[in-house]
């Protein structure tokens, strides 16, 4: 269906739940204040999304099955770390089917999400290229030139402003079609790209490791496990689970579980009643029993008490 839409979060909760074509875990690592704006155009054969955030943090995030996606950072400082390699300003991903990413920033930033059907790819590239451009089996870094990827980018920024300022404009029918001709034709030279800087072949058992990782701790929310016992529910040995999450995450497997369950229970606290919800039931519930030195922890990092947290809900 073709429209847009712009809107701005202060909840990470909202905001993960809202970026059109994903679904994502959201774990903030460092005290802030939350801020984040998405804006997402759809037309007849591309859509695309545009995410800028304040906050740094570590994002996991499945990719809707069926159309080709790629994805690229606009603006970081310092730069993202996706999927363990170092994102660098132009470059682009082209995924894999089903993919997923592990984005760790350290910092505010925005990126930029592009999918399109790949019957849509495929006869628009042979149009271009007269050759059918299809989807790799596992994702790939590509470095295109600086100005093919800036015409990409422009394209993109353009089409997000005028989803924020002209939201009207997009259900014509001349527009989106120029709008889409434009940037179907920069997508196509970005990714027909020889320049591959990390072809994710040699990384994808990485990759699927980290998605494994990721799901034994969905299964296990409420529960605080040792890295023993996180490395064995993910079938690896501790020292080879350690690596991968230092890779991917910047720290390690169990201080990554811990700042997991201390955003669940602000997520839990902001949306319980706090005519009826108790700080301590529902910290116990995601695995925390010392309340004393989990009210303090939980201060640190999100600069208020649980209980604050729970009366603002």
């Amino acid at each position: 269906m073709i429209g847009c839409g712009t809107a701005a979060f202060t909840d990470p909760e909202d905001f993960r739940v809202n970026v059109p074509g994903t679904s994502i875990n959201l774990v903030l690592t460092a005290r802030c204040d939350f801020r984040a704006r998405v804006t997402w155009v759809n037309m007849r054969r591309l859509s695309l999304a545009r995410c800028v955030e304040s906050a740094p943090r570590i994002a996991f995030i499945g990719l809707e099955p069926g159309p080709i996606f790629t994805s690229f950072p606009i603006r970081f400082d310092p730069p993202p770390i996706w999927n363990g390699v170092e994102m660098r300003r132009g470059e682009i991903v082209l995924h894999g089917p089903d993919d997923h990413i592990y984005q760790y920033t350290e910092g505010g930033g925005r990126w930029g999400l592009l999918w399109v059907p790949p019957e849509h790819l495929a006869s628009f590239s042979l149009t271009l290229t007269h050759a059918t451009m299809s989807q790799p089996q596992s994702a790939k870094v590509l470095r295109p030139s600086p100005k093919l990827m800036a015409n990409l980018v422009r394209l993109h920024g353009q089409a997000c402003r005028l989803a924020e300022t002209k939201p009207e404009l997009i259900t014509r029918r001349e527009v989106t079609r120029a709008i889409e001709e434009d940037l179907l034709h920069a997508l196509v030279n970005c990714v027909s790209a020889n320049e591959v800087r990390h072809d994710g072949i040699a990384r994808q058992r990485h990759v699927e490791i980290m998605a494994r990782f990721e799901r034994v701790l969905t299964s296990s929310d409420g529960a605080q496990r040792s890295m023993e016992e996180l490395a064995a529910a993910t079938g690896l040995a501790a020292r080879t689970l350690r690596k991968h999450c230092e890779t991917f995450l910047g720290m390690s497997p169990t201080q990554y579980a811990r700042l997991r369950r201390f955003n669940l229970v602000r997520a839990a606290l902001r949306r319980a009643d706090p005519a009826t919800a108790s700080v301590g039931e529902i910290a116990r519930q995601c695995g925390f029993s010392e309340l004393g030195r989990f009210a303090v922890s939980y201060r640190m990092l999100f600069g208020e008490t649980p209980s604050t947290t729970l009366r603002s809900s």
